[in-house]
């Protein structure tokens, strides 16, 4: 598909602007760029100034139109604007109700905590308790690192390499992104990079004895902590889903110490993952959870739930003036109905791994993608140095190994395989590439992990058939450009060939 061809619903990327919707669009940005601080992030990487949007299609103040696969960092569960969300927000606006209400108990807020203990996994809803916070993610980690503080009397928190729980101090620290001697760094399963080297189900089993080896060990330097925190599918740290069977064993190592399992859906929840909420997948029931994005329908709202048994803090023990929203809670329990009753979790599962075959297709054609995963609509390309060291670990190159298939698909291969795969160097230039290419064409998607080399989808839980493969030819058409012209000053690029590595499990993570 070309820049200036017409795309599913209406949404042409391409046209030409005008000379004075050029100045407009231009003045803005140059004044964002005078104005706002250098913190600035999305801003930079996508020069866009969006003045309309439904559902998928953002339409920037230049006249272009863009799919929208960035969803608000996956807050847009329904896509920008949806009926259901707006007439929500419209009767209460024409209802009189007060806007700002505290903590004080309304009907809207009733409203809200029921749909949202209706959806709430098997063993929590009938025991939980729930507290409104300020309206960011990152203020929910803060007060659930309080409750389970004050529940055990312990200081500690558990956290795994690659998460990303906010921005605020603590927060920040269970990320690993700032110092704290109270949190412990564990290692989280991934197939691809596994940090032991070997992937699969025995990575996972590897993880799950060092987590044991650590709360066990009396001189391992970790004292029991007061709880751990994990994402069933970690986003920012590179879409990388976690395996069910060792979020089993997590609820089982941290029950059988009396530690808090704290699960972080603030991305993943609402249908994102295939499931209602990432634990779903799994079973796992954790005993807290720490929700904001999609709950609020577009707005701002955060809350923690958790086991009534924690609810043992002192009044003030964690306020805040926004933690009222009253339009936040009516935009959130129309969403939260809107998915239940529809289907969207299902939706996505079936929808995400149609995406997903596509693109592990894709990768088979483009060395420098390395793996395809995600879960749901919640999907990721690593991309990597195509003239790079990826191989086995004994030296045989992929080509002479492969046999032509996409990472993850369940293929034979031709020949055995010598041991684990070393991946290629991660390529955060290309990647960058990739996303610049994607807008050009009328996409927007985002950049996560670990070397910002991971290119994102969080595309709404409402995209149709259509838009979907709209969204992945511009995609491909973005990759080989961006592959074509991109040379690494080393090793140069080198073309696609028939020696696609075969993953040892043949199966990619998320795939379960």
């Amino acid at each position: 598909m070309t820049v200036t061809e017409s795309a599913p619903g209406g949404c042409a990327p391409g046209g030409r602007a005008s000379a004075e919707v050029r100045a407009l669009h231009e003045g803005i940005l140059r004044r964002q760029s005078a104005r706002e601080s250098a913190a600035r992030t999305y801003a930079r990487a996508l020069p866009i100034v969006p003045v309309r949007a439904r559902g998928l299609t953002i339409e920037g103040a230049d006249g272009r139109r863009y799919l929208d696969c960035l969803s608000g960092a996956g807050t847009l569960a329904l896509g920008h604007n949806h009926p259901v969300v707006l007439e929500a927000i419209r009767k209460v606006l024409d209802s009189g109700a007060p806007l700002h209400a505290l903590d004080l108990a309304t009907p809207v807020k009733d409203a809200f905590v029921d749909e949202l203990f209706r959806t709430l996994p098997a063993g929590l809803a009938d025991h939980a308790r729930v507290q409104f916070c300020g309206p960011a993610g990152t203020d929910a980690v803060e007060a659930a690192f309080k409750l389970v503080r004050a529940a055990t009397g312990r200081a500690g928190i558990m956290a795994f390499a690659g998460a990303y729980h906010g921005m605020t101090a603590g927060a920040l620290a269970a990320s690993g992104h700032a110092p704290d001697v109270r949190v412990a760094r564990l290692p989280y399963p991934q197939e691809y990079r596994c940090p032991f080297g070997v992937g699969g189900s025995r990575g996972a089993e590897l993880a799950a004895r060092w987590t044991e080896a650590v709360l066990d060990d009396p001189r391992s330097g970790v004292p029991l902590p007061a709880g751990m925190i994990l994402e069933p599918v970690q986003g920012e740290g590179g879409v990388i889903p976690a395996p069910d069977d060792w979020m089993r064993r997590m609820r089982r190592i941290t029950a059988e110490r009396s530690v808090p399992l704290i699960a972080d859906e603030i991305q993943t929840g609402v249908g994102r993952t295939g499931a209602f909420w990432g634990v779903d997948h799994s079973g796992v029931t954790p005993d807290v959870m720490v929700l904001s994005k999609a709950i609020g329908g577009s707005l701002p709202l955060a809350v923690v739930v958790y086991r009534d048994e924690l609810d043992v803090w002192e009044p003030g023990a964690h306020a805040g003036t926004f933690r009222g929203n009253q339009l936040a809670m009516a935009a959130g329990t129309a969403t939260l109905v809107h998915v239940r009753e529809n289907g969207l979790a299902e939706r996505a599962a079936t929808l995400g791994a149609r995406m997903l075959s596509r693109l592990r297709a894709l990768a088979g054609e483009h060395p420098c993608i390395g793996e395809v995963r995600g879960r749901g609509l919640m999907i990721g390309l690593e991309l990597v140095d195509p003239g790079g060291a990826e191989g086995w670990e004994d030296g045989t190159a992929c080509a002479e190994v492969g046999t032509g298939v996409a990472a993850g698909a369940d293929l034979p291969v031709a020949a055995p395989q010598p041991g684990p795969l070393v991946p290629g160097p991660a390529a955060p230039e290309l990647a960058a590439a990739v996303q610049r290419e994607c807008l050009r064409r009328g996409l927007i998607v985002e950049l996560g992990g670990r070397h910002a080399s991971v290119v994102r989808l969080l595309p709404p839980l409402t995209i149709t058939d259509e838009q979907s493969a709209a969204v992945l030819d511009r995609l491909a058409d973005a990759v080989e450009a961006a592959a074509r012209t991109h040379t690494d000053p080393d090793h140069g690029t080198r073309p696609p060939g028939p020696g696609r590595r075969q993953r040892p499990s043949g199966r990619a993570e998320g795939e379960r």
